[in-house]
């Protein structure tokens, strides 16, 4: 009894006609053109209007076609190539045909770019397309054949066309041959790293310098590890005559099979990935056995094998089996001839499959050892960061992006924590990462509270010790500040001897970012971090020590003339004015022999105090010595600098200090002289102020400032102003 034919489906008959637009567009437009038609546009119609909507939708279908299958690695064979390079020769046609012959050279670039980049079978098909098509219009179209006409285009379109393909051909060559150079050239330096460390038989002894020793393993390792794998294939195709012998691995979803590594004499096998759960590869995975099939008229189900692959007809499956029982992927060996494999066969291919995995987790295994030299070399960096580190800015942001590296974080921070007014406050002196209030963070200050941050200072042990998701509330710095989005969380104390400075914040997103090395490696950062922040903090303590006044707070004498040269340098380049401001406390001595010295200094520090608020962000407020104090003030007149003066007068014969013996109020006296109108050199100015302000002393005292006056341009009158 004979089979009736399979009749197709209506969506498989539908989408067959569909794919025949490009095609019967181009030819309706070829006829069409040899009939006489678009021969201008005052004489174009519908008919000719719908032909060319007809074409550009087969053109747009043609490329849409092409650049999905492109996009899926799928192979693009000859007839998607003439599908769009003959709707693109009729297009160009057209618009010879409405414009005029001379607009002709558009179908001499076209035809050069189509043999350019098209593959040569198509580029020469579609160059007798268009020979074809200008010869039936030359000779149809018209009361008389225009010859010669046809002759110069085919001709030129020739021309074009081979010079392309000649030029690009040649490109192409050098391409090739440089990059053929420079992959045995690579080939012959792995080999050479390779017997460096007797991985592979020596042919050479040349010495080879380049990447470190550790580098050099790994590459040659995995390239041993990859020659394995290709050589037990090599074994399973010689052995078993096989067409195609090849590896294919699982995803990570386990949903999809990828190509490990083959030997096949055919170039349709799936080099991306393509379904598991299908087929006979599919059957395979479920039931974790070995599948044997053979069928004369071709079997079905091969899905490894891309549309248009060779008909197999018979075929070997194994499971690539962990010890646990986990499949890894699917070994397989096929043939195009009805030969079938014995049990021997698939005894041996089972062998090779174990071969293979073994290889596949030395892989695996070298993998994780470059991804731990990779944090080591990424810990040691960040331990010599932290140890070049000068300020405490330098420190936080180098413990910030180095644990941030090292871990994959997403929000990173480090807080200080110091005592006020007999309170233990915290501060995030800096942060990374994005939370809910971003920068705001930065800089917030917040009270002894049973935050984590807070326990982790007052228990010095790391926190949470438990899945951040357990915790009911996830208070990290204050009530007031939440970050969300953490899926892991870890705050290190930072201690420096028997004292802890503060704390480093780490979180991320990912639940299990820290394994136990990162942990201890971001312990032993945040040690060295908080020796790093006690350095700087030392550092800068010497340095406030050296630059500033031990009891008032304000700069020494000997800051003062350097921050004063500098001003005043300044000043005479840009050609400004600068004033200088001298105080003294009026009758200091006899607050010390009365209330005795720590009231005097007393008096002294909320004298400097005044000053210092009243003082402007730009001016330098200095201790002169003993009781005078004196300002610089750059950008400033008389004028200016008098107001300012005045205010501090006030501001000092207004304050009243508690002693022992009572309240106690003082005064002051001052002097002012101003760049360039009083002099040009600091010390004359210095004098000058110092004149004004003895000047104001020999008249009563607590006198209205007293400002420089120069008379005849040489000589000083220090006058009341």
């Amino acid at each position: 009894m004979t089979s009736l034919p399979a009749v197709p489906s209506p969506g498989k008959l539908l989408r067959q006609l569909v794919r025949t637009i490009p095609v019967a567009a181009a030819l309706a437009t070829f006829v069409h053109l040899a009939r006489g038609g678009f021969r201008g546009l005052q004489t174009l119609g519908w008919t000719e209007a719908a032909l060319v909507g007809v074409l550009l939708v087969g053109i747009a279908m043609a490329a849409w076609r092409r650049a999905m299958r492109g996009a899926v690695g799928a192979v693009i064979d000859l007839r998607d190539d003439l599908e769009l390079g003959g709707g693109l020769i009729s297009a160009a046609f057209i618009v010879v045909a409405i414009g005029g012959a001379e607009l002709f050279p558009i179908v001499y670039l076209l035809m050069a770019f189509l043999v350019a980049f098209l593959p040569r079978n198509a580029g020469l098909t579609l160059l007798g397309v268009a020979l074809v098509f200008d010869g039936l219009v030359v000779t149809l179209a018209g009361p008389v054949p225009n010859l010669m006409g046809f002759a110069t285009h085919a001709t030129f379109l020739a021309l074009f066309a081979g010079l392309y393909h000649l030029v690009l051909a040649a490109r192409i060559a050098v391409s090739r041959r440089a990059e053929n150079d420079a992959v045995q050239k690579r080939i012959r330096e792995v080999e050479e790293r390779a017997r460096t460390f007797r991985l592979v038989s020596s042919g050479t002894q040349d010495s080879f310098s380049g990447m470190n020793s550790d580098e050099k393993w790994l590459v040659a390792s995995v390239k041993e590890i990859e020659g394995a794998v290709q050589a037990a294939l090599e074994i399973a195709e010689t052995s078993l005559r096989t067409h195609t012998c090849a590896a294919f691995l699982l995803t990570s979803d386990d949903r999809s099979l990828k190509l490990y590594d083959c030997r096949s004499g055919s170039e349709r096998v799936h080099r991306e990935k393509f379904n598991a759960g299908e087929g006979v590869i599919g059957g395979v995975l479920k039931r974790r056995a070995p599948v044997r099939m053979n069928s004369p008229q071709g079997l079905k189900g091969v899905t490894y094998y891309e549309s248009g692959g060779p008909s197999v007809q018979a075929l070997l499956a194994v499971p690539i089996l962990e010890g646990s029982g986990l499949v890894r992927g699917v070994l397989v060996a096929d043939k195009l001839s009805n030969e079938p494999f014995s049990d021997q066969d698939e005894k041996l291919l089972a062998t090779i499959a174990g071969e293979v995995l073994r290889s596949i987790e030395v892989e695996r295994v070298m993998s994780y050892i470059r991804k731990t030299r990779d944090e080591k070399d990424r810990f040691f960096r960040a331990i010599e960061e932290l140890n070049r580190a000068g300020s405490p800015d330098q420190v936080f942001v180098a413990v910030l992006e180095s644990t941030r590296q090292l871990a994959g974080l997403d929000f990173c921070a480090v807080t200080l924590v110091s005592e006020q007014d007999g309170k233990r406050v915290h501060r995030v002196a800096r942060m990374t990462g994005v939370t809910a209030q971003g920068k705001a963070l930065e800089g917030r200050t917040f009270v002894d509270n049973n935050g984590l941050v807070a326990n982790v200072v007052r228990y010095g042990a790391p926190l949470p010790g438990r899945d951040i998701k357990a915790m009911d509330r996830q208070v990290i710095f204050d009530d007031e500040t939440q970050i969300r989005g953490l899926g892991a969380l870890k705050i290190f104390p930072l201690v420096a001897g028997d004292r802890i400075l503060g704390t480093l914040v780490a979180g991320s997103r990912k639940k299990s970012v820290f394994e136990q090395d990162v942990l201890r490696m971001i312990e032993v950062i945040a040690i060295q971090a908080a020796q790093a922040v006690l350095r700087a903090q030392l550092y800068e303590q010497m340095e406030r020590m050296a630059t500033t006044d031990g009891l008032t707070g304000l700069l020494n004498h000997r800051t003062f003339q350097s921050r004063a040269d500098e001003i005043l340098a300044q000043a005479r380049r840009y050609q400004r004015k600068c004033s200088i401001v001298l105080t003294d406390v009026d009758h200091f001595k006899s607050v010390n022999d009365t209330y005795g010295h720590p009231t005097g200094d007393l008096v002294l520090k909320g004298v400097a105090r005044i000053i210092k608020s009243m003082a402007r962000d730009t001016d330098v407020v200095a201790r002169y010595g003993g009781e005078e104090f004196v300002l610089i003030m750059p950008e400033t007149d008389v004028p200016g600098a008098k107001a300012i003066a005045e205010r501090i007068r006030e501001a000092v014969m207004a304050e009243v200090f508690q002693t022992e013996m009572g309240p106690l109020k003082v005064t002051m006296s001052l002097g002012v002289s101003t760049f360039p109108d009083n002099g040009l050199e600091k010390q004359q100015l210095i004098d000058l102020a110092d004149q004004c302000l003895y000047h104001s002393k020999r008249n009563g005292r607590n006198q209205s400032v007293t400002v420089a006056q120069m008379q005849g341009g040489r000589k000083l009158q220090a006058v009341e102003s």
